[in-house]
C-alpha cells in the first residue's frame, strides 16, 4: 500500500511508503489514480519493485502450501530455488522473532 499526498485540487502529488503528516490516505499499487500518477511521474521502476516484492511473498507462500499438502516435494525444486527460499524463510524468522512490526512483503 502507498500513502497518498494530494495537492489543494485533490490531485496526487506524491506517494509514500509510510504515513506522513500530509499523506494518510492509503491506496493499493494497482489503483487507477496511483497508476496515472506513476505514468505522469515516470516512476514505474518503484512500482515494479514494490510489485516484485509482493509477488515473491506470494510465491513463497504458494510453495509452502504445495509442500504442506504433499503436492510437490521441496527437493524437486531447482537447487538455487531451494537455497533462495530457505534464505528468505530464515530471514523472515529472524525478523519476526525480534517482535518488530514488519510489512507483509518481507
Amino acid at each position: 500500500m502507498f500513502y497518498v499526498e494530494r495537492d489543494g485540487e485533490g490531485k496526487i502529488v506524491a506517494l509514500h511508503k509510510s504515513p506522513a503528516a500530509s499523506a494518510t490516505e492509503q491506496k493499493p499499487p494497482m489503483d487507477e489514480e496511483v497508476l496515472a500518477f506513476l505514468n505522469e511521474a515516470g516512476a514505474w521502476g518503484e512500482a515494479l519493485a514494490f510489485s516484485d516484492a509482493a509477488t515473491v511473498r506470494v510465491i513463497e507462500d504458494l510453495v509452502d502450501l504445495l509442500v504442506r499438502k504433499n503436492l510437490i516435494n521441496f527437493t524437486e525444486l531447482p537447487e538455487q530455488a531451494q537455497q533462495r527460499i530457505k534464505a528468505r524463510q530464515s530471514l523472515r524468522e529472524k525478523i519476526s522473532s525480534t517482535d518488530l512490526l514488519v510489512h507483509d512483503i518481507i
